[in-house]
């Protein structure tokens, strides 16, 4: 008897070899529900709010969201930097082929904002595993929108009641097996829950030589909780900021650099680790070109040009999620083993998609993007 070996090309799709699939992402993090207007300065000035601006609300801030909707045309949008930026991971590998690899852990209120936002997930591909709360409601963000540029007052009600127990959860505990990468944004750290939850992924990820990405999120995040920020970025493999809270950090730190994000980034990747592959720090600058430095490494330099539309200001709707957005393009890339350059690029393009569209949101067809 002979035998003759086919080359894979050749032989029939059943026999085959597949394809490397995508690895599967876990966001953890506190899910809003993003209540969106367009408003007038008043509004911004009524409530203390400033542009290009992530703050939590005080009581003084309790009544805006009910005020809102009665005085504005608003949108509701399942949103919070993390779950922004696994949806939009979602989409992009949608584009790919690569479905149901993306999933989130985080706290909600057993109601009709946190039903909105399950419905939301699972038309969007992704898998929520939620903690439910009797006690509080749902979190929620203003989205105050002006000019295309937004602020953010974000409510955190059952976000912030995220505890332990839950994480130990055989539904969670099968997520976090499941999962090669973990992405966080910095605002979890502001309560006791997320705080112990982020550093447990943190601590499973390096034992099980998976990637970890982190977010610092907003300035006040460096200002205020740098410690465990800190603590958290030893076992961070990626970690992202744009240029404002690029400077919050350096300033922080006491760096005195400036407004310099090559430098930030640079010294952002060197920061002491306890993984053994070389960090790299991710600073986005709006419209100016994305820096990526890893240690070891002079930082490069990306183009925003390398966008698929040279938008015009016209063209330009909503900023809000632009940043999350990034992540999620750049995310997608990482789960199916590209390069730093196609990865930066995949953000700029689910970036300059979503700016185009009001909120954090997405064509309903898959991305055409190479």
């Amino acid at each position: 008897t002979r035998f003759f070996a086919l080359a894979p090309s050749l032989l029939p799709p059943s026999l085959a070899r597949p394809a490397r699939m995508a690895k599967s992402i876990l966001g953890f993090g506190n899910p809003l529900l993003d209540i969106s207007a367009t408003v007038e300065q008043s509004v911004l000035d009524e409530w203390g709010a400033q542009l290009n601006n992530a703050i939590l609300a005080e009581d003084k801030h309790k009544p805006l969201y009910a005020k809102l909707a009665e005085t504005h045309e608003v949108e509701y949008i399942a949103g919070g930097a993390t779950l922004n930026a696994v949806r939009v991971a979602q989409w992009m590998l949608s584009g790919a082929k690569e479905l149901g690899k993306a999933s989130f852990i985080g706290c909600i209120g057993e109601d009709k904002f946190g039903a909105t936002m399950e419905a939301q997930l699972a038309s969007d591909g992704v898998k929520g595993i939620f903690q439910k709360s009797t006690e509080v409601p749902t979190g929620t963000c203003a989205v105050l929108v002006k000019d295309s540029e937004r602020s953010l007052i974000a409510n955190l009600a059952a976000a912030e009641k995220y505890d332990a127990a839950h994480f130990a959860s055989p539904e969670a505990k099968a997520a976090v097996d499941a999962a090669q990468i973990f992405y966080m944004a910095g605002f979890p750290l502001t309560h006791d829950g997320g705080k112990s939850t982020v550093m447990a992924i943190c601590e499973h990820a390096a034992a099980a030589g998976k990637t970890v990405c982190m977010n610092v999120s907003a300035p006040f995040i460096a200002q205020f909780f740098k410690d465990p920020l800190l603590a958290a970025f030893e076992y961070t493999d990626f970690i992202f900021c744009n240029e404002s809270e690029a400077e919050a950090i350096a300033e922080a730190l006491g760096w005195g650099l400036g407004k310099d994000s090559a430098a930030i980034a640079a010294k952002l990747a060197e920061l002491p680790s306890k993984r053994s592959t070389p960090r790299t720090a991710v600073v986005t600058q709006g419209s100016e070109a994305t820096i990526v430095a890893t240690a070891g490494s002079a930082p490069q330099s990306f183009p925003v040009a390398g966008n698929p539309w040279s938008l015009t200001k016209e063209q330009l709707v909503d900023t809000n999620g632009a940043g999350d957005a990034f992540v999620g393009g750049f995310l997608s890339q990482l789960a199916l083993g590209k390069d730093h350059e196609t990865a930066v690029r995949a953000g700029h393009f689910a970036a300059g998609t979503i700016i185009q569209r009001a909120g954090c949101t997405f064509p309903a067809e898959a991305p055409d993007f190479k």
